[in-house]
């Protein structure tokens, strides 16, 4: 292969790095070595419904059930019916369980909508089709469907939508105004009605349509939080716009409205004082710059206001689908999607359903004309790590999954996220990871070249989907214990609003005054509400200590000895993963000292994501096959560039996708018994090739040379 130098600039050290074409050729991909398609219990469904049990998803038959999949967006969800059938095999291979559709309201590529009409209440009979055979084809293999009701669905005029123009998808007043309620209600309506001709069942009927979520993303308590709720049309329109003029006065008429039946005359009255307005005008709501200084009275009886209706939404969809419409599918509102906002009100307005859910990404790019990242290594910040914000949400008694979650294009330290959010998630023994999002795969344009790296694909991304193969098949197999112990936080109601006020940068992701950071881990954690304790007198935010001032620790150790976070503090995060079938070695591993009890590693590249795990289902120790898995941080568009600055993206770069070979040595540790070791090279796909290396004995174990042929992954051999 021709090789293409550059340089890496990688905590403030620069290495010479020899980057590879190292592309998926998705014509081959069923000739891959690795099918973890033997964890699906085919068809999906087959038994009836998935239910709730003592905290988790359980099978009819009283099993365990953990999703492991991937979202589905916009023009992908409607593959053309010659592509379903193999895109669904990919997903299978892959060891995917749930397929998430997002976006199917979306109006930039294909949708369930009528495209080139003046309204949003008609379904394209043949996207609906495509929708419909494609759903049918992966519950053939075991992949349960999610569907969201409402996501990025922008109102036209004939839909008799008030300010059309400027509401853009309205998020917040979809909680509130009538119409669009009623809109909302008849997309529900008339999808979950709507009989599969692939499956001979209605999606209300259908025990494979695993989860159902009333809206993506959207909290009316968020919206009042981050000033959406203020009302401008100079701003509206977009996604995180405020909502209109006309919308902010209807809500504070409903404000009003509520006040006089919900406060005694004289709570009225002192709201109106301190809002400082004449008797008989109307009661203005707060802006967050009020907060702060707003009386208990006043701040409590908005929030009130809020989560009263945001939960008489929920509770009308809820009654749609359940009792109207007869659903057995498990059902969630929304995700908890920003960490820097205090969700447990709207949380609190989850429990309401089976689940509950989060979304989260490590160091989201900026997105427009101009993309830019932060690039920090998120092993260095183990107290602010994707997985310590999702640690946040978990309720006691219920399941809980992430749906949406991705170490996002163009970070240069993609693939630490994946194997570490996997390996924390069993740890706390949570439900499902949906990783965001598969995009293309084989649908790539041939007109557009050689696919490319975009903000959130995997299906392109080499170094993604081999650390995937790997977390999957620790997943499926609960290759890492769950914590010894549970800490259970709790919250008062009052707790739950005054949250919502204190300084978020400050108190993020918790916003638990005195919970150590480090708890999530160290233990398993979840809260609950406790309605029986009154909350303590107000303390003001300002007399809260800073819970990220300092260093992080040295080291961080689960309680089952077998996740370690070390040397964040020196800004050379290594993260270790010790289990009899799966071990791991995460970040600054050269130079670090490191090892676990299976695998050292003598590289080269400063930074790096090396995996070890057994192919059967024995120990390592004893196993015949094993699956390497040796990646830098991210691979790379040819061409790509950054800006001086090491964040902004000056050129996108085009097709083949580049990988940065891990070079260097490793040695496989505790195979006593083993004759010998062979590893043969995979192709990014995962295909064999004819290159195989011979392991060198030596009395620390068995030691592979890396590098030649490029590659990511490779298939151990162990003759015993």
């Amino acid at each position: 292969m021709k090789s293409i130098g550059i340089l890496l600039l990688t905590a403030g050290l620069i290495a010479a790095a020899e980057l590879q074409p190292f592309s998926w050729d998705w014509a081959r991909a069923h000739e891959s070595a690795i099918d973890l398609s033997r964890f699906l219990d085919a068809p999906a469904g087959k038994d009836g419904y998935v239910r709730v049990q003592d905290e988790h998803f359980v099978k009819p038959d009283g099993s365990r059930l953990r999703l492991w999949g991937v979202n589905i967006a916009s023009t992908s969800c409607f593959p053309p019916k010659d592509q379903a059938p193999r895109i669904a095999d990919d997903l299978a291979r892959l060891g995917f369980n749930i397929a998430r559709f997002h976006h199917l309201d979306a109006d930039w590529g294909q949708c369930l909508f009528i495209s080139k009409t003046n309204h949003t209440r008609a379904f394209d009979t043949n996207n609906l089709d495509r929708l419909d055979f494609f759903i049918a084809e992966l519950k053939k293999r075991g992949i349960y469907t999610s569907l969201t009701m409402n996501v990025h669905r922008k109102f036209k005029e004939d839909d008799g939508v008030r300010d059309w123009t400027i509401l853009g998808i309205g998020k917040g007043a979809t909680f509130f105004n009538p119409r669009l309620i009623e809109l909302q209600h008849e997309f529900t309506r008339n999808l979950l009605t709507h009989r599969n001709p692939y499956t001979g069942l209605d999606y209300r009927q259908e025990p494979a349509l695993i989860t159902i979520e009333m809206v993506n993303e959207n909290s009316l308590l968020e919206a009042w939080c981050q000033w959406r709720l203020v009302g401008r049309d100079d701003k509206a329109g977009d996604t995180w716009s405020p909502i209109p003029v006309s919308y902010a006065n209807e809500l504070t008429e409903q404000f009003n409205a509520w006040l006089a039946t919900n406060r005694a005359p004289e709570q009225i009255a002192a709201i109106r004082a301190e809002a400082k307005v004449m008797t008989g005008a109307l009661i203005p709501r707060l802006a967050p710059n009020e907060f702060t200084n707003a009386t208990v009275l006043r701040f409590h009886t908005e929030a009130e206001f809020l989560m009263n209706v945001e939960s008489n939404y929920f509770a009308g969809m809820k009654r749609l689908i359940r009792d109207e419409l007869g659903s057995k599918s498990l059902l969630f509102g929304s995700g908890d999607h920003n960490d820097g906002f205090a969700g447990y009100a709207h949380v609190r307005n989850m429990l309401q359903f089976d689940v509950i859910d989060g979304h989260g990404y490590w160091q989201h790019p900026e997105i427009g004309k101009v993309t830019k990242i932060k690039n920090d290594p998120m092993v260095n910040d183990p107290l602010d790590s994707t997985f310590t914000q999702f640690a946040r949400t978990p309720v006691a008694g219920r399941p809980f999954t992430i749906s949406e979650v991705n170490h996002p294009f163009p970070h240069k330290f993609a693939a630490e996220g994946y194997v570490t959010l996997t390996a924390y998630a069993l740890f706390h023994d949570w439900d499902g990871i949906v990783w965001f999002d598969w995009e293309r795969g084989r649908m790539g344009d041939p007109k557009q070249g050689l696919p490319r790296n975009g903000w959130f694909d995997v299906s392109q991304d080499p170094v993604k989907l081999a650390q995937l193969t790997a977390a999957g098949l620790m997943w499926h197999r609960h290759d890492v214990a769950k914590a010894k112990e549970t800490r259970i936080r709790t919250y008062t109601p009052e707790e739950t609003g005054e949250a919502m006020r204190l300084v978020q940068w400050k108190h993020r992701p918790f916003f638990k005054p005195g919970f150590e950071l480090t708890t999530p881990l160290e233990h398993a954690t979840r809260w609950r509400m406790d309605e029986t304790h009154p909350a303590p007198a107000e303390v003001r935010p300002a007399q809260y200590p800073n819970p990220y001032a300092g260093k992080p620790p040295a080291q961080l150790a689960s309680d089952t000895s077998e996740l370690r976070w070390l040397h964040a503090d020196e800004k050379r995060g290594v993260i270790t993963v010790t289990t009899p079938r799966s071990q791991s070695l995460i970040g600054f591993v050269r130079g670090s000292g490191e090892s676990v009890s299976h695998l050292t590693a003598d590289v080269t590249n400063d930074f790096c994501v090396i995996t070890l795990t057994a192919l059967e289902g024995q120990p390592i120790a004893s196993s015949h096959k094993l699956l390497l898995v040796a990646t830098t941080g991210a691979a790379q568009n040819t061409g790509q560039q950054f800006a001086e600055d090491g964040k902004t993206l000056s050129e996108w770069g085009r097709g083949p996708v580049l990988i940065e070979p891990v070079t260097g040595t490793v040695t496989l540790r505790g195979l006593t018994d083993a004759k010998s070791v062979r590893a043969l090279a995979l192709t990014a796909e995962g295909r064999p090739l004819s290159v195989a290396l011979r392991g060198v004995r030596s009395k620390n174990g068995w030691t592979l040379k890396l590098g030649e042929p490029s590659t990511t992954w490779w298939v151990l051999e162990v003759e015993r």
